[in-house]
């Protein structure tokens, strides 16, 4: 039986790596677009929940301290909606909790529990404490310390630029707000704003 002399279409991308490669990644380019940019114009990834605001000057140097020292390697802030999870964690995460989230903290990786519930569960002292000793109150905890926190000075000349810049992002933080984000941290220690920013997270769904 004669084969033909040609090679089919299928053959010719099967045995050419380069042409693989270039509709492999097409085709994963496409179907990424497919899925995300819908999501840009979808009422319920783009609003918030009500009653959401914007972290205020001490929450937000909080924030930044968290990602400084490196809490979303051990902590994920997304709780997924299956069963297990809200019985452990509490109502699952909502698209509309974290607009103003620059950048999100979902995560996945979970060596200590998910923080995104974590708001009003424990006193700010005993936050603090943990912060400073986290086996002194969970013993089997391998946390690291970070008593540090606690003498670290806030400079409160660099915290309205970081209002501006997000607002300029799309965060409605008012002028007003702005200029008085010096004054709201003066005094406070790193340790008041990462308590600060821990009490804030994952109030506003009951």
């Amino acid at each position: 039986m004669a084969h033909p002399s040609s090679t089919s279409g299928h053959e010719r991308i099967e045995t050419n790596n380069f042409l693989m490669i270039v509709l492999i990644l097409l085709v994963i380019a496409v179907g990424g677009l497919v899925e995300i940019v819908p999501l840009f114009f979808q009422r319920s990834t783009t609003q918030p929940v009500p009653g959401l605001r914007p972290y205020d000057a001490l929450q937000l140097v909080g924030r930044d301290v968290y990602v400084r020292e490196g809490c979303y390697n051990c902590h994920s802030q997304m709780i997924r909606p299956l069963h297990a999870e809200t019985l452990r964690y509490g109502h699952y995460s909502t698209a509309g909790e974290f607009v103003y989230d620059r950048p999100f903290q979902w995560g996945s990786k979970r060596t200590g529990p998910d923080l995104h519930r974590v708001g009003g569960k424990y006193s700010d002292e005993w936050h603090r404490l943990h912060l400073a000793g986290p086996r002194d109150l969970v013993p089997e905890s391998n946390m690291p310390a970070y008593p540090w926190l606690e003498r670290a000075a806030i400079d409160p000349a660099g915290v309205p630029s970081r209002l501006r810049a997000l607002q300029r992002l799309g965060v409605p933080y008012t002028e007003a707000e702005i200029n008085a984000a010096a004054d709201a941290v003066k005094g406070k220690t790193e340790m008041d704003a990462v308590v600060a920013y821990l009490q804030s997270l994952g109030t506003h769904v009951k």
